[in-house]
């Protein structure tokens, strides 16, 4: 995995976290979006731990290059010490899979590594309520609503029930079926609409009009 902050003493201390860690490895550190870039290139890292304050080319910028770059794997963390609704929902929109705040204990950070790394999305409690509170302001835009024609019914009640926070224990419970069957109905959906993770589908679901907040 690859580090991006601004500030050496931060990077040596995640490093310091996640080299404990037996299954995580860290190739390389950049302080800057643009090293950050050239690195994820380079480096072709699983995760990218991605500060959003830094000089130059900042960190949802650099999370946006990498996730639109055709053929790069690699998966964006973001990482800040700002609780603010218009980073969370500007970081969503860049591509990031995951969102933490940097006071966040060593354990959820690891953790969130993991999640990311294994093709799942991770978003903090409070980052979803601030999610919700920004989809509410906004309106809704209609004609994303045709995308969705391409889904099965289920499919589409599994899209909304993401939407709303289910895991896949809980969906496969609510719908009675397996949790592999859960799996395969979260990346049918995900490849029909062309999205790269959940975090996609949910702002999707949210501004298609398909959920609405407090529905």
């Amino acid at each position: 995995m690859l580090l991006a902050d601004d500030q050496a003493m931060v990077r040596a201390g995640f490093r310091m976290i996640l080299e404990c860690e037996p299954d995580i490895e860290v190739v390389g550190e950049a302080e800057d979006g643009d090293q950050a870039m050239s690195a994820t290139l380079r480096l072709r890292p699983d995760v990218v731990l991605m500060d959003i304050q830094m000089p130059g080319l900042d960190g949802l910028r650099a999370t946006q290059r990498i996730t639109e770059t055709p053929d790069l794997p690699s998966r964006v963390v973001i990482l800040t010490t700002f609780e603010r609704d218009d980073y969370v929902f500007d970081a969503l929109r860049s591509g990031a899979s995951g969102f933490l705040l940097k006071n966040a204990p060593p354990e959820e950070l690891v953790h969130a590594v993991r999640v990311v790394n294994a093709g799942e999305a991770l978003l903090a409690p409070s980052v979803t309520r601030s999610i919700i509170e920004q989809f509410a302001r906004r309106p809704i835009k209609p004609e994303l609503g045709a995308q969705l024609a391409a889904l099965t019914q289920r499919e589409r009640e599994v899209l909304a029930s993401l939407a709303r926070g289910k895991s896949n224990a809980e969906l496969a419970d609510e719908l009675f079926v397996s949790e592999g069957t859960i799996k395969t109905h979260v990346s049918s959906l995900l490849a029909k609409l062309g999205l790269r993770d959940r975090v996609q589908a949910v702002v999707l679901a949210y501004e298609s009009g398909l959920v609405t907040p407090g529905s």
